[in-house]
C-alpha cells in the first residue's frame, strides 16, 4: 500500500505528453525516431526550455556536451543541488516512454510543488542528458559521460554516424568535456524511468524503486573472408564471414542462457551486400549483460572463443573491438531509503539489465531510479507504454522525494 502523498488532486500529465507525442513520430511503424541532436531532439529541447521557463526556472543552460539543466530555487553555486531527468533520444523505432517519461515526470513534480507555494531550500534542477541510447554515435550515455570526464571530447567529435556526418558537425563543434565545477554542484540525482520488464506488472505495483544496475558492454565484431560470385564458387572453396557471423549469433545466445546473463546482436553491417555475392565483410554488435562483472567477462570471452575457433574452420578472420564497458551500479542507499519511506512499507526494490544517465552519474553523486509499471514489459518497441494514472503516480512519488531532499 503507498502512503499518501504531498501532491493531491489530478494531474496535467495527460495533457503535456500529449504536447511531445507526436515529435519524431514514425506513422509507418508508430515507433520513434529521436536521435541524438537531430531535428526532432532540437524540436524537444526547444519544448523543455519553454517549459521550464514559464514554470520558474531562473536558469536554462546548456553545458557544451549537448545535456540541458533548468534550475529553480536558490542559485546552484553549492554541492547539495538535487538533480531530476533522463533523456529525450529514442532507439530506431523505439517507445515514446523510455527517457522522456523521466524529463516530463521531472518538470510535472517540480510544478506541482511551486503551484503548492513551496519554496525550495536546496537548488532543484532538470536535466535532459544528450544521446543517452547511443542510437546514433555508437556510444550510449554520451553525454553524461561527457559531463563526468569518462568520455574524452576529442574521441567523441570524432564520431560517425551512419551518413558519416561526426558528432562534431551535428552538435555545432567539439564537446566542452568534463564540467567538474558544473558536477560539483550536484549533490543528489534521481532519475525516474518506466520500467523496462514487467517485474512491476506481475507485482501489482504501479511503482518500483531501483537497487542497481547490471554491468553491461557493446562488443563490435568485425569478421572478413572473401568477395565471391554466389554461383560459381563451389561450396568447399568458400571463405564466408556470413557462416561465421551466423554461428556467432547462436553462440552468443547459449553462452547466454548458460551463465543467466543476456546476449544480443540486433545490428548488422554486411559489404557488398549483394544478393549474388558471397560477403567479403560482416560487422554486428554484441550486446552483452550480466549479474556480475566476473559473469560478464566470462559470457564475452566464451562468444569471442567460439566465435575465434568458427573462423579458423571457415577460413575467415574475427576482430572484437568493445566499444563501450558500463560497470555493475548500486545505487546509494540513503536515497533508496528515502524512496522506500515515502512510498511505504512493500515498496518493491528490483535491479535492472538497462543502462542509464543514472549509472553513469552514480559514480559521483548519490543516485537513484524510480520506475513506472509498464504494463506489457516490453521496451525499445513501439509497444512500450505505461498508463495516465500510473505515470501521474510517478509523478506524485518524485515529488514527495524531492519534498524530503529540497522542499520547505
Amino acid at each position: 500500500m503507498l502512503s499518501d502523498s504531498v501532491v493531491e488532486g489530478p494531474l496535467p500529465f495527460e495533457r503535456v505528453w500529449a504536447e511531445i507525442a507526436p515529435i519524431g513520430r514514425d506513422s509507418g511503424t508508430g515507433g520513434y525516431l529521436r536521435y541524438g541532436f537531430s531535428e526532432p531532439v532540437r524540436e524537444l529541447e526547444r519544448w523543455f526550455r519553454h517549459v521550464a521557463t514559464a514554470d520558474g526556472a531562473h536558469t536554462v543552460e546548456e553545458d557544451g556536451n549537448g545535456n540541458l539543466f533548468a534550475w529553480y530555487g536558490p542559485p546552484p553555486e553549492r554541492g547539495d543541488a538535487v538533480l531530476v531527468g533522463s533523456h529525450f533520444d529514442s532507439v530506431p523505432h523505439g517507445g515514446g516512454y523510455d527517457g522522456p517519461l523521466g524529463i516530463v515526470s521531472a518538470l510535472l513534480a517540480v510544478r506541482a510543488l511551486r503551484e503548492q507555494g513551496r519554496e525550495f531550500r536546496r537548488p532543484v534542477g532538470v536535466v535532459a542528458f544528450a544521446e543517452e541510447e547511443g542510437s546514433r554515435f555508437g556510444v550510449p550515455c554520451l553525454g553524461s559521460r561527457l559531463l563526468t570526464g569518462a568520455l574524452d571530447p576529442d574521441r567523441a567529435a570524432a564520431l560517425t554516424d551512419r551518413n558519416g556526418i561526426s558528432l562534431a558537425e551535428a552538435a555545432g563543434g567539439r564537446p566542452a568535456g568534463a564540467r567538474p565545477e558544473l558536477l560539483a554542484r550536484i549533490g543528489a540525482f534521481v532519475e525516474l524511468h518506466v520500467e523496462q520488464g514487467r517485474a512491476l506488472a506481475d507485482l501489482g505495483a504501479p511503482v518500483g524503486v531501483a537497487s542497481g544496475i547490471w554491468p553491461h558492454g557493446r562488443w563490435r565484431l568485425d569478421f572478413t573472408g572473401e568477395a565471391n560470385h554466389a554461383g560459381t564458387t563451389r561450396m568447399a572453396d568458400r571463405r564466408d564471414p556470413m557462416l561465421t557471423y551466423a554461428f556467432t549469433v547462436l553462440a552468443a545466445n547459449k553462452e547466454a542462457r548458460l551463465r543467466g546473463a543476456h546476449a544480443t546482436i540486433g545490428r548488422v553491417e554486411v559489404e557488398p551486400n549483394a544478393t549474388n555475392a558471397i560477403p567479403a565483410r560482416v560487422r554486428g554488435w554484441l550486446d552483452a549483460r550480466a549479474a556480475d562483472a566476473g559473469t560478464l567477462e566470462a559470457l564475452v570471452e566464451g562468444v569471442r572463443g567460439k566465435a575465434t575457433d568458427r573462423a579458423t574452420r571457415d577460413g575467415t578472420t574475427l576482430t572484437v573491438t568493445r566499444e563501450s564497458l558500463s560497470p555493475a551500479v548500486e545505487f546509494d542507499g540513503g536515497l533508496v531509503g528515502a524512496f522506500r519511506e515515502v512510498l511505504a512499507e512493500g515498496v518493491p526494490v528490483l535491479p535492472t539489465a538497462a543502462g542509464h544517465d543514472a549509472g553513469i552519474l552514480a559514480e559521483h553523486v548519490p543516485t537513484a531510479m524510480l520506475f513506472v509499471r509498464n504494463p506489457t514489459g516490453v521496451s525499445h518497441s513501439p509497444a512500450e507504454t505505461a498508463s495516465d494514472d500510473d505515470c501521474a503516480e510517478g509523478v506524485r512519488r518524485l515529488a514527495d522525494l524531492l519534498t524530503r531532499l529540497a522542499a520547505g
